[in-house]
């Protein structure tokens, strides 16, 4: 048994290890409990929910490419209420630290489902507002490409919870920064980036989903992308809680993040691989930190303080 302190902290909250699940990679609680313990993680993000239940894109949804993966899966979900009701027992009693992430096509339902989490989840880690989902009516007109709209989102459901809110950031435009700064002053306690990139794939002229206009791209090819937006949001940021999304498969590509400036990590389309991944990541990451001499995952990455950013990657193989 190696004996590793993987814990690291997102502002007050302490977990213990870096390793959660993206929402939407590995359902809404425990249907994966025969293959994964959640309460080894360290934090399981539930798929994103709306105050409303909605059935989201045609199929088909999934479509793997050459390295990763198309998705217009478009949110389909139970609604908060129901996921109380039916999921938020089990997996308050599992022992998991969890996250409940949340969508709505306007201000208000962000609004009315964080107030309803607020009163029926208390045990949830943070909130996690998913402003940047690709597959929505909005198309490209996402909450997440607009300063003032994600303010009036954070600032309205700041007067909702207590709960720790985490804005989830897109990579689809190039206003990443000043949507950032706008989130955290509007009340926004950590962010999380990044979310899936705009993509399409095609098979005799037509797209491969069930939408013309393609999907989210995710999976190896984006993970540079993520390390880059990760590395200027630490570097605008220096104090700021910040999750790391985006091709994270291996042990290695986990500290690649974490030097890039994330507090922790979120594992996504690996998921779909495997869903034992995650749970693997942890013990991966606990004998890599145990090799190199180290009794803590903190201690392992002062090592790398002073590497130019985004994170060193031959210095980490």
């Amino acid at each position: 048994m190696v004996d590793v302190d993987l814990g690291v902290c997102l502002g007050e909250l302490r977990l213990q290890n870096p390793i959660m699940t993206a929402a939407g990679t590995a359902g809404y609680g425990v249907e994966f409990a025969n293959v994964l313990d959640l309460s080894r993680l360290g934090a399981h993000v539930v798929k994103s929910l709306a105050i409303f239940a909605h059935a989201g894109n045609p199929a088909p949804r999934l479509a793997p490419l050459p390295v990763g993966m198309l998705n217009s899966v478009g949110l389909p979900g139970p609604g908060v209420e129901r996921w109380l009701n039916e999921y938020y027992p089990m997996l308050a009693s599992s022992g998991a630290t969890f996250a409940v992430s949340i969508w709505g096509r306007t201000i208000e339902d962000y609004v009315e489902a964080t107030r309803t989490l607020a009163q029926g989840a208390p045990q949830a880690a943070f909130i996690e507002l998913n402003v940047s989902c690709p597959n929505t009516d909005a198309g490209d007109r996402l909450f997440a490409h607009d300063p003032t709209a994600v303010s009036g989102i954070v600032s309205r459901c700041r007067q909702e919870t207590n709960h720790p809110l985490y804005v989830k950031l897109s990579p689809n435009t190039d206003r990443v920064l000043a949507v950032a700064e706008a989130a955290i002053q509007a009340g926004a306690d950590g962010l999380v980036a990044i979310n899936t990139v705009f993509g399409q794939w095609l098979y005799k002229g037509k797209s491969v989903l069930g939408t013309a206009r393609g999907g989210g791209l995710s999976g190896a090819q984006i993970h540079a992308m993520a390390l880059r937006i990760v590395s200027d949001l630490r570097s605008y940021f220096p104090s700021i809680p910040i999750i790391g999304v985006g091709g994270i498969s291996t042990v290695d590509s986990v500290v690649r993040m974490l030097t890039a400036g994330a507090n922790a990590v979120q594992i996504g389309t690996a998921n779909f691989v495997d869903p034992r991944r995650s749970q693997l990541l942890v013990q991966e990451l606990e004998v890599k930190v145990s090799n190199q001499g180290c009794n803590s995952l903190l201690s392992f990455l002062a090592r790398f303080e002073g590497l130019d950013r985004p994170g060193g990657a031959g210095e980490l193989e």
